[in-house]
């Protein structure tokens, strides 16, 4: 059988109408194999349209591992979740070629590198106050950021899932927010009080008008009326972060992800179970929540208590908005008397 031909089945119908993984997941696979396809073609010299599973020998692919790290400069991280497509493609060939077991054993039984695991980045709650304040109100798209960057400390989302969100998965009434995660799933989570204000504010009087009916229910919009993707987010969440912490800070946080980070240690912190950490960060497997239990808590339980009231707050507590918002009321005024 031709490997074109596997892979045919693997994409067009494995992966789809039997895994049924998501659309992230099947664009990382094409690009490893496609990366394979042209590794084989240039330093094997192999035919593409004729090279053969059975051809696909353990010695070719971990030449072809090695190649990611040493020739294209991939890390050990990058290098494993390559692999993990042919381990993949390895479980389709036991389903429909039995006759070919060996060939799915021989790339089941290739290990995965040892990684060296990093630092989990987050902010303490005296930084995630800093980052706020960062936030220049007055500027177009600043209540906006404003409202994000709460939003990824109080619900843990991923900045995909931020940017996947619909007007229509916050209930206001509820104070909730459903999130769509990893493998299509949902996940509903409870918002603080201060969260469901700003979001409130936000669709109401900030909210970027859409450009295309296609966005129209799209929760951020970016200056352009499209919608905020997760790129964007990382761009915003960098921008922020770079203004209110030192350089050495910035070396051990990942700007989007750290808000995720953080959320995970403010709920630790509060005492609640690992399992409540887990269905709010939408952890498939508890051991990748379990991380969070291996880290020194050295938190002083006055800056606790002063986040639990900033954040169960409502903005006409908040000081910093009040400024904003009479502004907003005075340009109204001064809007109706220019009408008169």
């Amino acid at each position: 059988m031709t490997f074109a031909k596997c892979l045919h089945v693997f994409f067009s119908h494995y992966l789809t109408k039997i895994k049924g993984v998501s659309d992230n997941t099947i664009k990382t696979y094409r690009d490893c194999f496609a990366l394979f396809l042209v590794f084989i073609d240039e330093h094997h010299h192999l035919d593409i349209k004729t090279f053969q599973l059975e051809q696909l020998t353990t010695e070719l692919l971990i030449d072809f591992l090695i190649h990611l790290e040493e020739g294209r400069g991939n890390s050990a991280k990058t290098r494993n979740l390559r692999l993990a497509a042919f381990k993949s493609l390895a479980k389709m060939i036991r389903i429909y070629h039995p006759q070919m077991v060996d060939i799915a054993e021989r790339l089941q039984n290739i290990p995965q590198k040892r990684v060296q695991k990093k630092l989990v980045g987050f902010l303490t709650q005296q930084e995630s106050f800093k980052v706020f304040k960062a936030v220049d109100l007055n500027k177009n798209g600043g209540f906006r950021d404003y409202c994000l960057l709460h939003l990824l400390l109080d619900s843990g989302s991923r900045a995909s899932e931020i940017a996947t969100l619909k007007i229509d998965y916050f209930d206001q009434e509820a104070k909730t927010l459903a999130i769509l995660g990893k493998g299509d799933k949902y996940r509903l989570v409870e918002l603080w009080p201060k969260t469901v204000d700003l979001l409130v504010r936000y669709i109401k009087d900030y909210r970027t008008a859409p450009r295309l009916p296609l966005y129209h229910n799209v929760l951020f919009v970016n200056q352009r009326g499209e919608e905020l993707t997760r790129h964007g987010i990382y761009k915003i969440c960098k921008k922020y972060l770079s203004k209110a912490l030192p350089a050495n800070r910035l070396k051990v946080l990942n700007p989007a992800h750290s808000f995720r980070h953080s959320c995970a240690m403010n709920m630790l912190i509060e005492g609640k179970s690992v399992t409540d950490i887990k269905n709010r960060l939408g952890h498939e497997n508890i051991d990748s929540t379990m991380i969070y239990l291996q880290l020194d808590l050295g938190t002083k339980r006055e800056v606790q208590q002063k986040f639990i009231q900033y954040n169960q707050g409502v903005l006409g507590n908040d000081p910093y908005l009040e400024e904003l918002f009479d502004w907003d009321d005075k340009e109204q005024i001064l809007n109706w008397l220019d009408s008169l």
